[in-house]
């Protein structure tokens, strides 16, 4: 929660970054570059500061069901498949990604919210209603117009970013820190940690960002008064966001997103070294 809150508003400001010039060409006069300082400018001008925090409430709701199940299930398997922890990195990212797919399916209405209550803000810049008027107003509104199914809406993409996520964060987080111990690089300690969750935050961003941009976009969407949707599936608005941007508008955001990880892994991963090391646990 704290790591969640900490880092919020520049999740929230990757997401708009996302969804900035969705479905307009690179050519198109009334399409604007933007970058995340412009965005991030935009929301506090429009809506105050606490716009910087428009959809806190599902995050954390997500992150009770998602970060323990991952953390969890990880060591879980990790020590089910190596008894003494000598796992490849191949074998890790396997680990790691498994987990992280079973967590997302499970947290996945909660992150629908949270996109959707995230970009209602650009609404509200414009002088709209939001859709929602808050977590509980959501979920009660997508289950009468789309159904149970619907808070699952874009579950493919997510959990596919999921996969990647947990396999560069994870298994990168675990291998850093065993090396830089095993190197005698340092001890294990906040030193150690620090370093395995600046590896770990930079490896996830990379291989995650095309995945996210897509989830992002696919939770957006909304069933409209005809019935219908922009995309038809995730490699629907993959093939779309492709031919209509370009290839590099699958990492618009990445800049938000290395700068939420990085400092989320940090404070996450540092904190939860600590307390399991109060708790009387054996490092991660």
């Amino acid at each position: 929660m704290v790591a969640e809150t900490s880092t919020f508003p520049i999740d929230l400001t990757k997401t708009r970054l996302q969804l900035h010039g969705e479905s307009q060409p690179l050519s198109s006069s009334t399409r604007r570059p933007t970058n995340a300082f412009r965005v991030a400018a935009a929301i506090v001008r429009d809506q105050g500061v606490l716009g910087l925090y428009q959809g806190l409430s599902p995050a954390i709701l997500r992150h009770l069901f998602y970060t323990p199940i991952r953390i969890v299930g990880y060591e879980n398997l990790r020590n089910l498949v190596s008894t003494d922890g000598s796992l490849s990195l191949s074998s890790k990212a396997l680990v790691g990604g498994i987990s992280g797919v079973i967590a997302q399916f499970v947290a996945s209405p909660a992150d629908l919210v949270k996109v959707r209550m995230q970009a209602d803000g650009r609404l509200i810049s414009k002088g709209l209603q939001p859709r929602y008027k808050g977590p509980f107003d959501a979920f009660k509104k997508i289950v009468s117009t789309e159904g149970i199914g619907g808070l699952w809406k874009g579950v493919l993409p997510n959990i596919q970013r999921a996969f990647l996520v947990n396999m560069g964060e994870l298994a990168c987080y675990d291998h850093a820190k065993r090396f830089v111990i095993n190197n005698q690089i340092s001890d294990d300690n906040i030193y150690a940690h620090t370093l395995a969750s600046i590896m770990s935050g930079l490896s996830a961003t990379t291989l995650s960002c095309p995945a996210d941009v897509v989830k992002t976009r696919m939770m957006n969407q909304a069933v409209g008064k005809e019935g219908n949707l922009m995309y038809k599936s995730s490699y629907d608005c993959l093939v779309k966001t492709v031919r209509i941007e370009g290839v590099t508008a699958l990492w618009k955001g990445f800049f938000p997103t290395w700068a939420r990880l990085g400092p989320w892994q940090f404070v996450f991963w540092v904190s939860y070294e600590k307390f399991r090391h109060i708790s009387g646990l054996s490092s991660f």
